[in-house]
């Protein structure tokens, strides 16, 4: 005998996942920064979270240069204050940020770490962009008449350390006896201890420098050597000095943890695959074939077609990076 017709619509509507509260209006986010905006790794989320916001997906907000002792506190006002997803980076501070994200179970995190997610509520991101940065280690290798690169980082913990070790990788792919200058100038923001470092480095013979923070950029175009930019594009401002960049983008995973706040269903995730190359998380900016002989976009490009088909896997490590000279 056939069900009555209200007895099918009531099954149907039983297995329906019930609405998100947010599925159609805009949630609301506040990022928590500890440096300004316009510093590259925070100016990739914050370039992603505008982008969102201007599509009328989020409403956004946001604290910068908030110091590791004030950290905590400005998170805390978010939460009190309603907010949906919060994001940041807690590297400095991953013991106060996982108490502040069990205070809140309600309220979803994405915080930049070191360290695993946290159950209910704190997915982790990272710039897992190793993969364009050994592209671009290709391109310094090939370009280097004096076998010495420079590197400047900000501090030797695992996301710098896992590029620098892939760009070094592809330098020594193309130029084996190619040897390393390391330097970490201990803060996020300082260009002008970054910029002195590297001008040590150029005294020294490298006649490439691996940018890793603002103020490399500078020391190289005073002297006249070549650059290789990291996470932002820097070409404009140095069109004669940066030869490559290993570019991250933060959209696949923005919008990831957006769409999982609207459907009511985010969760503790590592977002760090999502900075990857095949997910559109990283990308080599293009090179112009005045500073970069187009052979070696080829060799490039063929490198990039073997990670995105799989034949070629780019490793992770993690360890502190040390000079070879």
């Amino acid at each position: 005998m056939p069900l009555p017709r209200r007895t099918l619509l009531a099954a149907a509507f039983a297995v329906l996942p019930l609405a998100s509260p947010h599925a159609q209006e805009p949630i609301e986010v506040a990022g928590v920064y500890t440096v300004p905006v316009e510093q590259q790794w925070v100016g990739r989320l914050h370039e992603a979270l505008q982008a969102a916001a201007a599509r009328g997906d989020i409403t956004y907000t946001w604290s910068e240069n908030v110091a590791n002792t004030d950290y905590e506190r400005v998170m805390r006002e978010y939460a009190e204050a309603g907010k949906d997803l919060i994001l940041g980076e807690i590297f400095g501070v991953e013991r106060a940020a996982r108490d502040v994200a069990k205070d809140y179970p309600d309220t979803a995190f994405l915080m930049g770490s070191s360290f695993p997610p946290q159950e209910p509520n704190l997915a982790v991101f990272d710039n897992y962009i190793q993969e364009c940065s050994y592209l671009t280690g290709l391109v310094a290798g090939s370009l280097t008449k004096s076998n010495l690169i420079g590197m400047v980082g900000g501090y030797p913990i695992p996301e710098v350390n896992r590029l620098m070790h892939a760009f070094m990788q592809g330098v020594n792919e193309t130029k084996p006896e190619a040897t390393f200058l390391v330097s970490f100038i201990g803060s996020w923001y300082d260009p002008p201890k970054a910029k002195e470092a590297a001008f040590a480095m150029i005294d020294s013979g490298a006649d490439v420098l691996y940018a890793e923070r603002y103020g490399v950029s500078d020391a190289a175009r005073e002297r006249g050597v070549m650059a290789v930019g990291n996470v932002i594009d820097t070409q404009k401002e140095y069109p004669s000095t940066i030869v490559a960049s290993a570019l991250w983008h933060m959209e696949p995973s923005i919008d990831r943890a957006i769409g999982a706040v609207k459907a009511g269903t985010f969760t503790a995730e590592d977002y760090g695959p999502y900075s990857s190359l095949g997910e559109g998380g990283c990308t080599v900016a293009p090179m112009q074939e005045g500073m970069v002989p187009l052979d070696v976009q080829k060799m490039v490009a063929a490198k990039e077609a073997a990670i995105r088909d799989g034949s070629l896997v780019i490793p992770v490590d993690d360890t502190e990076p040390k000079a070879s000279r």
